[in-house]
């Protein structure tokens, strides 16, 4: 198998879409977020990590996915999150039913979102200028509670389970977001520290135009720290970067659209005006400690509901693209399965 196809499509009912990302590592798109699946050794049952959970009610997808890569009754040896929002924690409810053994690990300061203590700073559907943004308001916000099935990512910067890997924190997007890297490859999972998307519009996201851009406006409360999150990833120079949203990017291309990002991050990241342009939200190991007033211009209701009507009509297309038509067949052999 080649970690440079694209994509990849079983013919057989309910097979999971699959992209590589590097040998070993695979994404999957869920309608519009993205989750990976790592290798970590193959003998004598292959072991592997999962990299976030996807959206609410994708639960059964996933599992299907990581018994169709690595046989059934192998669950993940761990779950890594890069952060807790909604779209990237959702299937965790059934799965953590499924798997009772397997830990997350989050960092500390995702804590209280992930155990049930805080809500996250509100969406600002006001950025951005896309359906998807002006739709953020509907989003779920309610903090997910794992208890003591999550737990904190070792402090020094290992990860668990995945010798060779380090987390690094890139708080902005959320105040514990962290990526994850492999120097060896040079491999960087980014999560919503930056994506290769404009998350914003759902056109963008229906087509999956291929572009470095900031974390997702309207769920980024801390604009400084986004920045500074950007610039570090940007100084790992990556050659390969799987995120949370939009299709891996690699080489020159990757390379020069991160760092002109890094250089410019207050123009084309960081919106004119907002509720947290120039007022962050502020959070602690107890959860958000301050949250700036909503701004007096809100989004018109006509806004409102034509970004409604887009983002589901986009996400009914998306639905239908992750479905196989008939005659598609799959890049993947039977030897890609299980390993």
């Amino acid at each position: 198998m080649s970690a440079s196809t694209p994509k990849a499509t079983d013919t057989r009912a309910n097979t999971p879409a699959l992209h590589p990302v590097v040998p070993g590592l695979w994404g999957q798109r869920n309608v519009f977020v993205n989750l990976y699946y790592v290798r970590t050794q193959e003998q004598p049952v292959a072991s592997w990590v999962l990299v976030d959970a996807g959206l609410p009610g994708s639960g059964s997808k996933v599992q299907h996915t990581a018994e169709y890569l690595f046989g059934p009754g192998n669950p993940p040896a761990a779950i890594l999150l890069t952060h807790g929002h909604f779209d990237h924690v959702g299937a965790l409810p059934h799965l953590l039913k499924t798997w009772p053994n397997v830990t997350v690990y989050a960092h500390p300061l995702e804590l209280p979102y992930l155990r049930g203590l805080s809500a996250y700073p509100p969406p600002d559907p006001s950025v951005g200028g896309g359906a998807m943004a002006a739709m953020s308001f509907l989003y779920p916000k309610a903090p997910l509670d794992l208890g003591s099935r999550v737990q904190p990512l070792p402090t020094d910067g290992s990860v668990p389970h995945l010798p060779g890997w380090r987390w690094l924190p890139t708080p902005g997007h959320t105040p514990g977001h962290v990526s994850f890297f492999r120097e060896q490859d040079r491999t960087l999972l980014a999560g919503d520290a930056f994506v290769t998307t404009k998350q914003e519009s759902a056109t963008a996201v229906w087509q999956q135009r291929q572009e470095v851009n900031g974390p997702p406006a309207y769920f980024t409360p801390d604009w400084p720290e986004a920045h500074q999150s950007v610039v570090l990833l940007a100084e790992l120079q990556p050659a390969v970067a799987a995120t949370g949203h939009g299709i891996p990017m690699r080489g020159e291309v990757l390379h020069q659209e991160l760092q002109r990002l890094a250089r410019q991050f207050e123009e084309l990241a960081v919106p004119a005006q907002g509720r947290y342009v120039g007022h962050p939200a502020t959070a602690n190991e107890t959860g958000v400690t301050y949250v700036p007033p909503a701004p007096e211009r809100q989004v018109p209701l006509w806004a409102v509901g034509a970004g409604v009507a887009a983002a589901v009509a986009g996400l009914v297309w998306l639905r239908s693209r992750n479905r196989p038509s008939p005659g598609q067949t799959s890049t993947y052999t039977s030897q890609d399965r299980y390993r």
